[in-house]
């Protein structure tokens, strides 16, 4: 994952909104548009990867902590819905929502728009390990991201769960 691309906009403040994290902005580029003039699914991961990265980074376990202790997070788990197209140039924002956590997991949803309009163009749910670098075993986050990350998900993770969140693959109807 990368982290050089966004700041982090809201710094800890944001701990006492019950709104979902926007920490991660970015516009389609014409290497990510595919031969039928749309983002290609490779790239809408790869969107929600840099916020992911915004989100490390606010948490303070981002690539600076890597770097200073050896520690750092793997993906385990994604699951990703299209349902808009994203063209070339368009403004993408996504938001995110820490929906539940634990000693060594953080499970993250993340909901992107286009062009600053209201309606969701896709959405990301992840599902990630922390761990130690050297033993490439999964650890305890540290305490202070543990912390961070409890008092996000009493705010993110209530009744007001998207519809996406938890979904599974399948053709509905057959036996």
């Amino acid at each position: 994952m990368r982290s050089d691309n966004t700041a982090n906009p809201q710094g800890p403040s944001s701990l006492q909104e019950d709104r979902p994290l926007s920490l991660h902005e970015e516009p389609v580029i014409a290497d990510w548009v595919d031969y039928n003039g749309h983002m290609n699914v490779a790239y809408y991961v790869l969107v929600f990867d840099h916020a992911t990265d915004a989100l490390l980074d606010h948490l303070e376990i981002g690539e600076r902590y890597r770097n200073d202790t050896g520690g750092s997070v793997f993906v385990v788990e994604t699951h990703v819905t299209y349902l808009q197209e994203v063209m070339l140039d368009d403004r993408l924002k996504v938001t995110t929502r820490i929906i539940d956590s634990d000693e060594k997991r953080l499970h993250v949803f993340h909901t992107m728009y286009q062009n600053g309009a209201d309606d969701v163009v896709a959405t990301g749910e992840f599902m990630i390990l922390h761990v130690d670098l050297a033993t490439r075993r999964s650890s305890p986050f540290p305490a202070h991201a543990q912390e961070m990350m409890r008092a996000l998900s009493e705010k993110h993770g209530g009744a007001d769960s998207p519809p996406q969140l938890g979904r599974s693959i399948g053709i509905r109807g057959k036996s």
